[in-house]
């Protein structure tokens, strides 16, 4: 997958129901496969290139122009296993656009997204008609496909065997692909911690740890394999567990880990794939859903406030469950907290007790919208013991 054409070479995108959309290349040359996904975003597709919880996935964009403000080094949300952004990378797949800006325009940047995606082997296509593309998929969902182009092109009845041969995203176990593998810390920002919290890496994006050190927190990112003593370990104040890719069907340690966190009454926030893990744990099942939400503007419904918050979103998989539900747990009382204004999804549970919560979109989201961000708040009053 290396070299690159802009708009030269031809390429494909097939899809696992013989679907098949020809374009031009665009990044790296050859074949990628994955899951087709649609992002409904308008701006920030560094961030979305660059969130883990993308693994796996060929991403297409709804916007019609894409790579107007290049690429930088500010706005990436991986980090390498040590917390270092440098070590950034794109966890997508493939990438699939309509058309590619051929000039950068932005301060900030320090490159293009074509010279990037080529660097870093990502095998995209564009020149299709995108929007036919997200009917297809909004009609009959999410599905494994593959972009081909150079030397990877071959018969289309081929092709589409490639595709069909991948293992489906229904029962992938990916947490432990993308998370950390040693550890490490960020440090409060300005004065001593006032907090010290154990968060779990899933999958976790760069902005998540800032937002908690902007509230005088420091954050041990932990990998997904960390254990109970671990966190004791560290005398945490609290528990986060963050976003990922994947099926939380398979996430069995994580769900182990969480019950236990709650056996100890330790304060618990989770985001995103925290959300289904928080939710097994109190006994949910979860689904994969239809075509999922990815984008930056679904509303989430409150039902405590009634309060609506547009939400950065990311899944494919949800909770089962009904809005405002009360069931009970081992640890307790629990209620479906909030659900989608647009479908009736599960998108937060908590405990009555007030001891925790998790909500399946991005507080944290760094190219907004902003309106969650009181969430991290919320888990900061937790930990001074406040628990309404």
């Amino acid at each position: 997958m290396s070299g690159g054409n802009f708009g030269g070479g031809t390429a494909v995108l097939v899809l696992e129901d013989g679907r098949i959309f020809r374009g031009t290349t665009f990044g790296a040359v050859g074949q990628t496969l994955g899951e087709a996904v649609f992002s409904t975003g308008m701006t920030g597709y560094q961030e979305t290139l660059t969130d883990p919880s993308y693994h796996r996935q060929i991403v297409v964009s709804t916007a019609p122009q894409i790579g107007n403000t290049g690429w930088n080094q500010e706005d990436n949300e991986s980090v390498g296993p040590t917390g270092d952004s440098a070590e950034a990378k794109i966890w997508v797949a493939g990438y699939v656009v309509r058309d590619p800006s051929r000039r950068t325009s932005s301060w900030r940047a320090t490159g293009s997204l074509q010279d990037e995606l080529v660097r870093q082997g990502v095998v995209g296509i564009a020149g299709i008609d995108t929007r036919a593309l997200v009917r297809h998929l909004r009609t009959r969902g999410s599905m494994r496909a593959g972009v081909f182009s150079g030397d990877a092109l071959a018969s289309d009845a081929e092709l589409l065997e490639r595709v069909k041969s991948q293992p489906s995203m229904l029962g992938a176990d990916l947490a432990g692909e993308v998370t950390t593998t040693s550890g490490y810390v960020v440090e409060p920002v300005g004065g001593e911690a006032r907090f010290t919290v154990a968060a779990i890496d899933l999958g976790i994006k760069t902005n998540t740890p800032r937002m908690f050190a902007e509230r005088g927190m420091r954050v041990h990112v932990l990998p997904s394999t960390a254990t109970l003593h671990d966190i004791l370990d560290l005398k945490a104040d609290g528990v986060f567990l963050s976003n990922g890719p994947g099926d939380p069907a398979t996430a069995d340690g994580a769900v182990h880990l969480t019950k236990e966190v709650l056996g100890q009454g330790l304060p618990l926030f989770g985001i995103c794939f925290g959300n289904q893990i928080l939710g097994r744990a109190l006994g949910l099942n979860t689904y994969k859903m239809k075509f999922g939400h990815r984008g930056i503007n679904i509303p989430v419904v409150e039902h405590e406030t009634g309060r609506i918050a547009i939400t950065a979103q990311n899944h494919g998989f949800a909770l089962e469950g009904e809005a405002g539900q009360e069931f009970d747990t081992p640890f307790g009382r629990a209620v479906i907290s909030h659900t989608c204004a647009n479908d009736g999804a599960v998108e937060g549970v908590r405990l009555l007790d007030g001891s925790a919560f998790s909500v399946q979109y991005h507080p944290e989201a760094a190219a907004g919208p902003h309106d969650a961000a009181y969430l991290f708040d919320r888990f900061a009053s937790m930990l001074e013991g406040d628990k309404s």
